[in-house]
């Protein structure tokens, strides 16, 4: 009876270590780990010199401008109006409207070397009304010498633009002079050249349509500082 007392205990003792040992390390793999996935990197947003930018996305890619605030700023300030709806303009019905205007519009005019020109939203062929139309802004310093410039398109009288532009393909400088120059391409000059190439039909339209889809500004770095206000001339008193 002792005997088997003793085994049991002797079994007993041996459980109870068994439950408290720590377990054996676990083999490591042959490979080394994989490491943990880096997370996505957002792409930044490209930086430009400091100014105000016109985003035009068309159906063939993003045309990016700067515009030119300070060379013209009447014209500048009239375009931003119409991208961002604050300004009315007449719609296909004809009628005064205030919308984001440069959405959904047709290129339609395109001539390779030349120029490719949209805003017409009432017609779709260059010969609609926008409503309104505004002063020439034209600045002996700025020229047509360039792929990218922006134009102001307008009736053979002058004084007659409004809502329809153009950005030539090449140098152009018959224009000089002649049509308000707003903005220069920084970006995206190639979709420029591929939308001045595509075929088009007698009148220089697109046969396929190349449509202006959107167009946003927006602002890099700080506004420009507005003008002082003059001085007042201080009250003389009155002579008794």
């Amino acid at each position: 009876n002792q005997m088997k007392r003793l085994s049991i205990l002797l079994m007993i003792a041996i459980g109870a270590f068994a439950q408290t040992a720590p377990p054996a390390p676990a083999k490591k793999a042959a490979t080394a780990p994989a490491k943990s996935a880096a997370p996505a990197k957002e792409e930044p947003a490209p930086e430009r010199p400091p100014g105000l930018y016109w985003i035009i996305n068309t159906s063939m890619g993003t045309i990016t401008a700067q515009l030119y605030e300070k060379e013209a700023p009447g014209t500048v300030a009239n375009f931003v109006a119409l991208t961002k709806g604050t300004k009315a303009a007449k719609d296909k019905s004809g009628a005064m409207t205030k919308r984001p205007y440069y959405t959904n519009l047709t290129f339609h005019r395109v001539i390779a070397g030349f120029m490719i020109q949209t805003g017409d939203a009432q017609t779709g062929d260059g010969s609609g009304d926008c409503g309104f139309t505004i002063k020439d802004e034209i600045v002996p310093t700025l020229k047509y010498d360039k792929p990218g410039v922006l134009g102001v398109a307008r009736l053979p009288q002058r004084n007659t633009g409004a809502c329809q532009f153009f950005i030539t393909d090449a140098a152009s400088p018959s224009l000089n002079g002649d049509y308000t120059i707003f903005g220069q391409v920084v970006d995206g000059q190639d979709v420029v050249g591929k939308i001045a190439h595509v075929a088009k039909d007698s009148s220089d339209k697109p046969r396929t349509p190349v449509k202006l889809i959107s167009a946003t500004i927006k602002r890099y770095g700080p506004p420009p500082a507005a003008p002082a206000a003059p001085a007042k001339k201080a009250a003389t008193p009155a002579k008794k």
